[in-house]
C-alpha cells in the first residue's frame, strides 16, 4: 500500500505539547491556548465539538464497567463530554487548580456547589455585596433546604470570624464585588476560614484568572460565570466550579443525577474565548481606568467605584492581589434614578443590557434590573442606590466610549 494513503498514523491519539507534567512551566497565555487538549486519531489541530448524547461500547461488559465506575471512560454527555472536558482542564490549569466541573450557567455553578455538598443544618457565611441573583439564591432558596445563612456587612476578617459556627461549611464572596467593585483580602479571609476548618469560596467573575488567582492566595474553591469575560463576546451562557479533584468528583456525582451540564457547543465557544483572555482583560482594564479617571471629575457624578482609582477604599489591596483593576466600574449620579435612566437612555454606543464582560461596552441600572428582585432594604444594605450605574467597559476605542457618555451625561 502507498504510504501516502496509509491511515495507520491515525490509529493513535496524540496529546498536545501541553500535558499535565509541564503546566507549571508555562505562561497563562500559553495555557489559555494549549492546555487540556488531546488530539483524536484524526490529528485535528483545533478542538472539536463532539455533539453526541451518548457513546458506543465494545461490549455489554464494557458498558457495565463504565456505568459501574470500574473503568474510566465516556458514558453520557450529561457528565462526560470530550469538548466540555477540554474546557474544564484548561480553566483548571489557568486557576492553578486540580480540577474543574463546567455547568449550564454561573448560577448553576453556585447551586451545584451548595446542593452537591451541603445538607440540612449546614451553615454558610457570605457578603451582602454580590450579584443580585446570587443573593436571591442564597437568601430565598437555601433556607428551604434547611441551610442557614449569615450575612457579613463588611470584609473585616474579625466580623467573618465572629459569624462562623461549628456548622459552617463555607465562606462565600465575590471580589471585586458586583456592582460596587469592593475588594476582599483573600489571604486574610482564607486564614480565618482555615483556622476554623472552613473552606473559602471566591467568585472570580470580574477578574478571571488572567488578573487574579484566588487559589494561589489561599481560596479553596473558585466560581465562574463563563458567560461573562471568559466568553468575552456575549455569545453563550455557562459556568464552572474549580477546586480539588475530590470536590469535583463529589460534584460530578450530583451532576450525573441532576444534570445542570454545559453543552459541547458552549464549551467550544468558551475555549475560543480563553485563547484571548489575557489580551482582552488587560485592554478592558486600560479602557476602564481611562474612563474612571475622567468620570470621577464630572459634576453630575458623586462617586466612582473602581479599584484602579486611588480614591477606592481598597486600592492598595487591589494592586497587591490583582494584575490589573478589571473592566467593570460603577458610579452614583447625584440626580438618582431619574438621572441614571436619562444617562442610559441617551447613550448610543453603549448597549443597555444586564450582561457584562462583553467586547461591547454595556451599561446597566442595577437597582431595577440585576438587583431588582432584592428588597429595597437589602439593596440599601448592599449599597446599590437608585442613582447607581454599572459600566462594563468594552474593547471599543476609549475615546468613542467617553464621547458617548459625555453626550449622555449632559441630559442628567
Amino acid at each position: 500500500m502507498n504510504s501516502d494513503n496509509d491511515n495507520s498514523s491515525f490509529n493513535k491519539a496524540s496529546a498536545d505539547p501541553v500535558d499535565s507534567h509541564s503546566l507549571s512551566n508555562l505562561s497563562d497565555e500559553t495555557l489559555a491556548v494549549r492546555a487540556g487538549f488531546e488530539r483524536s486519531s484524526f490529528m485535528e489541530h483545533a478542538e472539536p465539538i463532539i455533539t453526541t448524547s451518548s457513546y458506543v461500547f465494545s461490549s455489554a461488559a464494557e458498558a457495565a464497567a463504565r456505568f459501574g465506575g470500574d473503568e474510566e471512560g465516556l458514558i453520557y454527555s450529561r457528565f462526560t463530554n470530550p469538548t466540555v472536558q477540554i474546557f474544564e482542564k484548561r480553566l483548571a490549569a489557568l486557576e492553578s487548580a486540580e480540577a474543574c466541573i463546567a455547568t449550564a450557567s454561573g448560577m448553576a455553578a453556585i447551586n451545584l456547589l451548595f446542593m452537591g455538598t451541603m445538607k440540612s443544618g449546614d451553615h454558610l457565611v457570605c457578603t451582602r455585596n454580590m450579584f443580585g441573583s446570587t443573593v436571591n439564591q442564597i437568601m430565598n432558596l437555601l433556607p428551604r433546604f434547611g441551610i442557614d445563612v449569615s450575612w457579613a456587612d463588611s470584609f473585616d476578617p474579625d466580623e467573618w470570624s465572629s459569624l462562623i459556627t461549628e456548622k459552617t461549611r463555607y465562606l462565600f464572596l465575590e471580589t471585586p464585588t458586583n456592582p460596587l467593585t469592593e475588594i476582599a483580602d483573600i489571604k486574610a479571609l482564607s486564614d480565618v476560614a482555615h483556622s476554623r476548618g472552613v473552606k473559602l469560596v471566591v467568585d472570580n467573575c470580574f477578574c478571571t484568572p488572567a488578573l487574579q488567582k484566588p487559589i494561589l492566595l489561599g481560596a479553596d474553591i473558585v466560581i465562574h460565570s463563563a458567560t461573562k469575560f471568559l466568553d468575552g463576546q456575549g455569545r453563550c451562557v455557562g459556568g464552572a466550579v474549580v477546586g480539588s479533584a475530590e470536590l469535583v468528583k463529589e460534584l460530578t456525582s450530583y451532576m450525573r443525577s441532576v444534570g445542570p451540564c454545559m453543552s459541547p457547543f458552549n464549551a467550544w465557544v468558551f475555549l475560543k474565548g480563553l485563547e484571548t483572555l489575557s489580551l482582552r482583560m488587560h485592554q478592558h482594564s486600560r479602557n476602564a481606568q481611562t474612563l474612571a479617571e475622567w468620570l470621577q471629575s464630572h459634576e453630575a457624578i458623586s462617586v466612582v467605584h473602581f479599584p484602579g482609582l486611588e480614591s477606592h477604599p481598597q486600592h492598595a489591596l487591589a494592586q497587591k492581589q490583582q494584575k490589573a483593576p478589571g473592566g467593570v466600574l460603577s458610579f452614583d449620579l447625584k440626580g438618582g434614578q431619574k438621572a441614571a435612566w436619562a444617562l442610559i437612555d441617551h447613550t448610543q454606543l453603549c448597549s443597555i443590557t444586564g450582561n457584562l464582560g462583553d467586547s461591547r461596552t454595556t451599561i446597566t441600572h442595577n437597582s431595577t434590573t440585576t438587583h431588582g428582585r432584592m428588597s429595597a432594604e437589602d439593596r440599601h444594605k448592599a449599597g446599590v442606590t437608585e442613582g447607581l450605574v454599572r459600566l462594563s467597559v468594552g474593547l471599543e476605542g476609549v475615546e468613542d466610549i467617553q464621547r458617548d457618555l459625555d453626550n449622555a451625561l449632559s441630559f442628567c
